[in-house]
């Protein structure tokens, strides 16, 4: 009886109160993050896809995939400016009644050399959210026969409502500085990242029911990402910060990832094939400690991360928040002509 209780409120909560999922790998969400992603890379083409399962205690838990890919075009040594492309698919759903959302997003950034070590980035996005559910499945207290929930008896209730689609914008900006120091093996890189965006900028109607008036707020995003490189060392550091901002909804999530490098970038082939391993602990605010590990082979990636949960929640998921798991391809810039000109040398 319990969970049916638990799944109404957390049911009802999502009606009333609609706020967007998260990721906890949130360096590898790019296009989740901010449009302004779109093709703001060290490379031609990125392509990840994302998966995460939260809330497993509560049954039928909330199940999140996303597909991003991104390129840039007109990039080259001469143009200063570029254009980044991309599009992102997403799927939502949760509960019995497989309540969900499915969005569908294309994005357009255009990109500035600001400065040999540096560039500029501004992306908007347009797409279509739609969001369904199986509401005949849900069940009631009303049916309840004295030792457990009946579906075969009736409910007394009239669902109204209904699957909608909507359309959606959004934009932001990114700014990031890059540079090296030359060594005789491998270029020791410093760069800052420093990110803004607003989601659901026409705040789309959530029409679950006949005359529902509900517009879904606007998503605030600020992130900051760095990497550090330790000089003489294989050993980099690679902080981020991401705070969300939803109506009355706050998010603040902080941590560090330790890289310790199997192959460095050599620099008489030129080629840009780093690989190595990445583990890190993250701390979303008065929510969950997500530990995190992923493996970066060149041109390919892939992680993993586990929330903790130490919310008040955790008296009834006992610590268990979500799995994530992300798959990352990305087509670099080889060439060690592109590298120089990357790092302003």
């Amino acid at each position: 009886m319990k969970k049916y209780l638990l799944f109404i409120t957390l049911f009802v909560s999502s009606l009333g109160f609609a706020q967007d999922v998260h990721f906890s790998q949130i360096q590898d969400a790019p296009l989740w993050l901010n449009p302004a992603n779109a093709g703001f890379m060290n490379g031609y083409f990125r392509a990840t896809a994302n998966y995460r399962n939260q809330w497993m205690a509560m049954g039928n838990a909330f199940q999140t995939m996303a597909l991003s890919v991104d390129a840039s075009t007109l990039k080259t040594k001469k143009n200063k400016a570029y254009l980044g492309l991309g599009l992102f698919v997403f799927n939502d759903k949760a509960g019995v009644a497989k309540m969900g959302t499915t969005q569908a997003q294309i994005h357009i950034n255009a990109i500035l050399k600001t400065s040999k070590k540096s560039k500029l980035g501004g992306g908007v996005y347009i797409g279509f959210n739609q969001n369904t559910a199986n509401y005949a499945s849900l069940t009631y207290g009303s049916q309840y026969n004295g030792k457990e929930i009946d579906n075969t008896l009736g409910s007394g209730e009239a669902v109204t409502y209904t699957s909608f689609l909507n359309s959606d914008v959004g934009a932001g900006l990114n700014y990031e500085f890059s540079s090296a120091t030359i060594d005789m093996l491998r270029d020791d890189i410093f760069s800052l990242k420093i990110g803004g965006a607003i989601h659901h900028l026409n705040k789309p109607t959530q029409k679950f029911a006949s005359g529902s008036t509900y517009q879904l707020p606007m998503r605030f995003v600020a992130n900051v990402q760095s990497r550090i490189d330790i000089k003489g060392t294989k050993i980099s550091f690679l902080p981020s910060f991401i705070y969300l901002k939803q109506a009355t909804a706050t998010e603040l999530t902080i941590g560090t990832h330790l890289r310790y490098r199997f192959k460095n970038a050599t620099k008489l082939t030129g080629v840009k094939s780093e690989t190595g391993v990445n583990i890190g602990v993250y701390y979303r605010l008065k929510d969950a400690i997500i530990p995190q590990v992923s493996l970066d082979m060149g041109k390919y990636a892939i992680g993993l991360a586990y929330d903790l949960n130490v919310s008040k929640y955790k008296e009834v998921s006992n610590m268990n928040g979500g799995f994530e798991v992300f798959i990352k391809f990305m087509s670099l810039d080889d060439a060690l002509f592109k590298r120089k000109r990357e790092h302003g040398l």
